[in-house]
């Protein structure tokens, strides 16, 4: 590892050397300016550096040569917390947080199958529920036997709090019946490691022992704990995430050879045994995999475990499936010390040497980052924390110790919890990680890929939606080439197609909503059908129905309809006069994409797109486009045929068609008459006994146009197809007028 370091610092050195002055302005420019970090900083100095003749800087030198400057600037400035809303960063914790501040506390630990954070003293346990994150929501408190905690969880059902006291030890409290009861293994010749409840039908709970794992069935009054299976194994030791409800039990001289379990709703699982992968070097030839360095985390419904080899500095994904265990690529790591996250399917790898994030999108096939590295900050500061509601008042005493002044980034005392969650230990409090997408957009180039990034977004799918219409509106505006808008149109129709399809698809219910234009590009990923190459089956996640409901509760998918409303309307009436001909083939893609996914397409597309040909005089193509029935046929787009033909009769002809053929009958006479065509009118009205309209808009029709001859023609005709018209006022009313103005012609 020492020598590709070398060798990658030696290659970067020959290659600044040559534009040294460029390379030395752009590191000064940002270290100068590490604490007030903002879009475009030193962007004349990068471009300078970047646009240097011969220099073949390449994305990865680039991220060496930040990640060198990063660690060379915070070096001195690691103290001081990145706070407030100027900071750029893509990944922040904001407050308030979880405050769990109790006196004469003994233990801070994490429950995940119940996400509750609980305080332990020597007699009590202090619990906070952490979903929905609330920090006005004071604790539970529960009473139990004074003793050494080495860990402790609830069951599923919270009837009871499991403690372990020591490493051959466990006990167990009723919350309502106060029923104490004790569960020992034999000492000296095996110990506990840990405990966790399950969900599965065949045990309650599983005890991990160095033995291997003992599944046993709890009943409610908790009087005794049967003993339902043992799964034999050298243990060092294990891993489990009740997400994924999988256990990973290490063994081996380097600890890199695991059995694992999914203990779920469906049964018991049993995994194939597998090794990892761990490079040596020549001080440590066999180097030992500690628990720290793997991490179980569910991406995009799917279970991955991330191993952390140091020698190599790379991060490996390992997939699961029923009856294979297959590595799926590695991504490079820059810091001997890191940690995992999960944020709305995003894998957040925390360089906590180097004090940046890197986020990943592993649904897509290349490893490159979602973005550029960037600090982890916090956000959100309003003066003064608002602590949890606990029991003891001295809790509010301690708002002070999570003010922005006592933040330290990455401390020591941080630990991470998968999926979203630092408990830091220092300060007592409960962090919740979040995503910037407003901060993400910004910062990427490559639109068709961001709007790609975008439409998988689930957590904050309503602003996800919202910066995808900005930026199909800004692209268009920015009258981008034909091709990379076409490629922007496909990725939101298919996206949406697929919603549907999923049955996720929520329409934003306020039409007056605007959408916001974001300065960079952007370009959300269609959620693509899960691969289905391999013939083995995967392991189900047995989610609880909570995430189950979370999951689909909504989609940034744009249906055709909300594209025309917030984007298309608006950009046409600002484009068309200059741009109507870049317009057209924008429109034409929109269509072909539409079609292409048998989507529904809104009227007001349709009549848009006559409107734009019509503009821009290219009536054969409009013509092409109704006959062929790119345009589907309507009421609307026939009117707006008869608009637009004013100029063109044949335009104007495919419009009385289309009445015709869609059986408007009174449209379709009402549009005859406006051409002078009242006899036509007149027998098809009676062809097809139309009765719905008046003989006064023929009579009214033909004195307008001072033809005095068609006058006494309708008035003819009319006398001979309905019976007693003579007698009418109509009649009269219209015959005197006729004599008035030319007494020589009569009826």
């Amino acid at each position: 590892m020492k020598e590709k370091n070398s060798t990658t610092a030696s290659t970067l050195g020959r290659i600044l050397a040559t534009c040294s002055k460029q390379a030395k302005d752009y590191g000064s420019c940002v270290a100068s300016k590490v604490h007030e970090v903002e879009r475009d900083i030193c962007l004349k100095e990068f471009l300078a550096l970047k646009s240097y003749p011969g220099k073949g800087l390449n994305h990865d030198y680039i991220l060496f040569l930040v990640r060198g400057i990063y660690q060379h600037c915070l070096k001195f400035s690691s103290s001081q917390p990145s706070v407030g809303s100027g900071a750029l960063s893509h990944v922040y914790i904001h407050h308030p947080s979880l405050c769990c501040n109790i006196p004469e506390s003994r233990g801070l630990f994490y429950d995940d199958a119940n996400r509750l954070l609980i305080v332990t003293t020597s007699t009590q346990v202090f619990s906070w529920q952490t979903s929905p994150f609330n920090q006005d929501v004071p604790p539970s408190v529960d009473s139990i036997s004074e003793g050494p905690i080495l860990s402790t969880r609830f069951s599923l059902d919270k009837k009871v709090i499991a403690v372990q006291r020591s490493d051959y030890e466990i006990q167990f409290f009723h919350r309502e019946t106060k029923q104490i009861l004790s569960h020992k293994c034999k000492a000296g010749s095996e110990s506990i490691l840990g405990f966790f409840w399950s969900d599965s039908p065949l045990s309650d709970l599983a005890i991990v022992k160095t033995s291997g794992m003992d599944l046993f069935a709890c009943d409610s009054s908790l009087t005794t704990l049967r003993l339902v299976e043992t799964k034999k194994a050298n243990v060092n030791w294990y891993i489990y995430t009740h997400e994924t409800r999988l256990v990973l039990l290490a063994s081996g001289l380097q600890c890199k050879t695991f059995n694992g379990f999914q203990l779920s709703t469906a049964g018991v699982v049993r995994l194939p045994r597998f090794e990892m992968t761990m490079a040596r070097s020549e001080s440590n030839s066999k180097p030992i995999l500690s628990s720290g360095d793997v991490h179980l985390v569910t991406v995009y419904g799917r279970i991955y475990c991330l191993q952390v080899d140091r020698e190599a500095m790379l991060l490996h994904l390992y997939r699961f499936y029923r009856d294979a265990v297959v590595q799926q690529g590695s991504l490079p790591i820059y810091s001997s010390k890191l940690s995992v996250s999960v944020v709305d399917n995003l894998l957040l790898v925390h360089q906590i040497d180097a004090k940046v994030v890197i986020i990943y999108d592993i649904f897509v096939d290349s490893r490159a980052p979602v973005s550029a590295p960037l600090p982890l900050l916090w956000r959100g500061y309003q003066g003064s924390d608002t602590s949890s509601q606990a029991a003891n008042k001295e809790n509010e005493s301690s708002e002070s110790s999570t003010s922005n002044e006592n933040i330290v980034m990455y401390e020591d005392g941080w630990t991470f919890l998968v999926p979203d969650l630092i408990l830091d230990q220092t300060n007592k409090v409960l962090w919740k990680i979040n995503l910037d997408l407003e901060a993400i957009s910004a910062s990427s180039s490559d639109r068709t890929s961001l709007l790609e990034f975008l439409q998988r977004r689930k957590l904050e799918a309503n602003k996800a939606k919202q910066l995808c219409l900005g930026i199909a509106r800004a692209i268009i505006l920015e009258r981008r080439p034909a091709t990379q808008v076409t490629q922007a149109i496909d990725v939101l129709v298919t996206a949406y197609s697929y919603s549907v399809k999923a049955g996720t698809y929520k329409e934003i219910k306020n039409e007056r909503a605007t959408a916001s234009t974001p300065t960079g590009g952007a370009s959300p990923d269609n959620e693509r059908h899960r691969p289905s190459g391999s013939n083995i089956e995967e392991v189900e996640m047995d989610l609880p129905s909570d995430e189950q409901q979370e999951s689909q509760l909504s989609s940034a998918a744009i249906s055709p309809d909300e594209l025309y409303k917030f984007v298309f309307a608006s950009v046409v009436e600002e484009m068309m006069v200059e741009e109507s001909e870049y317009l057209v083939a924008i429109i034409t893609e929109f269509l072909r994409s539409i079609s292409a996914e048998k989507l529904k397409v809104d009227l007001n597309i349709y009549v848009m797109t006559i409107r734009l040909l019509a503009y821009s005089k290219r009536f054969a193509e409009l013509s092409l486009f109704t006959t062929n029935k790119i345009i589907e046929p309507s009421k609307e787009v026939a009117l707006q045929l008869l608009e637009s033909g004013s100029q063109n009769l044949r335009v104007r002809k495919l419009g009385l068609d289309m009445l015709r053929q869609l059986s408007l009958h009174h449209d379709y006479i009402s549009s005859l008459v406006q051409d002078g065509f009242y006899l036509e009118a007149l027998r098809y009205a009676q062809k097809h006994k139309v009765t719905s309209v008046r003989s006064s808009l023929f009579l009214e029709a033909a004195f307008a146009s001072n033809d005095m001859q068609h006058l006494a023609a309708i008035l003819r005709v009319l006398s001979e197809l309905i019976p007693g018209f003579k007698e009418t006022s109509e009649y009269y009313t219209f015959y005197g007028l006729l004599n008035e103005t030319n007494s020589s012609v009569t009826v």
